[in-house]
């Protein structure tokens, strides 16, 4: 799993590349855990190469929601692939993080 994360003004841009699973989520939420003290709430994460996601790196998605919101701020998930995207409407994560 590879996370990029640009500062872009007035919001943080995280490109996202490999599998999110338990192999590799710890080292996601070591990456994401600056997002989430810092003091740009605005995130974006484009995830057109995120190729899975598990149970876990669900969580990881659920716990930024959090922080985000906490500071009224905005998470958004963009150029999801349809098999991700299937994840998150299974599970009603589209309904709790916003993905366009």
């Amino acid at each position: 799993m590879e996370v990029n994360i640009e500062n872009t003004g007035n919001k943080t841009l995280v490109v996202l590349n490999g599998r999110l699973d338990t192999t590799t989520a710890d080292k996601f939420m070591q990456d994401i855990t600056p997002l989430m003290q810092g003091d740009n709430p605005d995130i974006e994460m484009d995830c057109t190469g995120l190729e899975y996601t598990s149970s876990q790196g669900l969580r990881m998605f659920l716990v930024l929601q959090k922080s985000v919101t906490a500071r009224k701020g905005n998470l958004v998930l963009k150029n999801m692939k349809p098999n991700v995207k299937e994840v998150f409407d299974i599970t009603g994560f589209s309904n709790i993080i916003k993905i366009v």
